[in-house]
């Protein structure tokens, strides 16, 4: 509990009046200081008046003062200006290296505060802060989405990164993985990356006016032109159509020109895949938009609304698709295009992110703007997470406002990271405030 004795004092959820040090002195605490999270005292340059006397300096904090020994804070200079000791069980006096005994007082968390906090911690109620939420202010709600909505996008900017440096700083390769990614709408994420980082960008480039190439190329480096990734009852109609013998072939040959090596098919999953999503599908799809020059960094750049982006990746099968969702199986006939949700989603979590990245890198505060506009000039997702929050009482109206939410639930409601979170202060606030009055 030590971690909320520190949240105690950062925010001075105690009682500011009555507090002495272990020798008697009284003590008033004006500023707590900044919470340090990295080696060394706890918080730095805090402004502490004791007997009168005031002083600023780092102060630090532990469940028992014996701690300060298991911590070996005696044998290291960097506690040596430590003006006061806080700890919940006062059970010896703490020496600096240089042989000083700093004051100590006994503070201990606020009933009320250990209890809600226990409760935000075990209740089964999801999200466990529920019963404040209809009452929260509009301006701090807004304030902390806002936050959210920045650090998600800080988040994924990071992966973007990550995506640059594997492909040996190529913004270009690294888009095109990022929106094969997202291809894969969750299910098949994981595998759309894998493919697309096997995928030679500068190689395939010179076959790009020939659609029958690409597609062999895109399928057969996922994997789906080996016969063992045919279900068996599907093999024989497979070879009879031709279709699937004619991509075979040209992959044969693309991948010995340029020494290829594909992924292992088993790594799509199709159980309970709505046939729309199938790898096939989403892979003609993008072999059709590569085609036709839409599928680059460049080109997205240029687009300043979301219209824009929209109409640049909107995109469909070619004609065998049509009528397929796998090899030797056919369908109704059917254009296979993106929905305007897919779309809705390939601008959230591709465009969006990408635009903020490549922002971020150029120092350009208008692409870094314009993610932030395209956020709010789309409708909010519809998924769980969503649909949780408004349950409870937040609004949700832009795209904006759902990656916010998305990013307050996995973030901090799953990893139970309540002292991070502004609701999560509120809700102690309040608790605080009340044993206080």
């Amino acid at each position: 509990m030590e971690q909320l004795l520190h949240y105690v004092w950062k925010h001075k959820m105690f009682p500011l009046t009555g507090l002495k040090t272990t020798d008697g002195q009284e003590v008033e605490v004006i500023d707590p200081g900044l919470h340090n999270r990295n080696a060394g005292p706890d918080f730095f340059n805090a402004k502490v008046k004791i007997g009168g006397t005031l002083w600023v300096g780092n102060v630090e904090i532990h469940d028992r003062a014996s701690d300060w020994f298991l911590h070996r804070h005696d044998r290291d200079p960097h506690y040596n200006n430590i003006i006061l000791h806080v700890a919940e069980s006062v059970d010896v006096d703490v020496k600096t290296k240089q042989g000083d005994y700093p004051p100590q007082m006994r503070l201990q968390v606020p009933a009320s505060v250990r209890e809600h906090y226990e409760e935000l911690l075990t209740t089964e109620a999801y999200p466990p802060c529920y019963r404040i939420i209809p009452d929260l202010s509009r301006l701090m709600v807004h304030s902390w989405m806002s936050a959210l909505q920045t650090e998600r996008l800080e988040q994924k900017t990071e992966a973007i990164a990550q995506r640059v440096k594997d492909c040996d700083g190529s913004w270009e390769a690294a888009y095109f993985v990022t929106l094969a990614r997202n291809y894969g709408f969750g299910i098949n994420g994981d595998a759309f990356e894998t493919w697309a980082k096997l995928i030679p960008l500068q190689n395939i480039a010179h076959h790009r006016d020939n659609l029958l190439q690409i597609e062999a190329f895109f399928l057969g480096q996922a994997g789906l032109l080996e016969e063992a990734a045919l279900p068996e009852r599907y093999q024989q109609k497979a070879r009879q159509d031709g279709y699937f013998t004619q991509l075979e072939s040209e992959y044969r040959y693309l991948a010995h020109k340029f020494g290829l090596r594909h992924m292992d098919a088993g790594l799509w999953r199709f159980l309970r895949l709505r046939p729309q999503n199938f790898p096939h599908i989403r892979i003609a799809q993008l072999a059709r938009l590569y085609c036709e020059q839409r599928a680059g960094l460049s080109q997205l750049l240029e687009c300043e609304t979301v219209r824009q982006v929209q109409e640049l990746l909107a995109t469909q099968v070619t004609t065998y698709w049509e009528t397929h969702y796998v090899f030797g199986e056919e369908s109704a006939r059917s254009e296979k295009r993106l929905s305007s949700a897919s779309l809705n989603l390939l601008t959230i979590n591709t465009v969006v992110p990408v635009l903020f990245a490549y922002g971020r890198h150029k120092d350009s505060g208008r692409l870094c703007g314009r993610a932030f506009d395209f956020l709010e000039a789309l409708k909010a997702e519809d998924n769980h997470i969503v649909r949780m929050w408004r349950k409870v009482g937040l609004t949700v109206e832009t795209a904006g406002d759902s990656q916010a939410l998305i990013q307050l639930k996995k973030e901090y409601c799953d990893r139970k990271e309540c002292l991070r979170c502004r609701i999560g202060y509120e809700y102690l606030k309040g608790s605080s405030a009340a044993q206080r009055s």
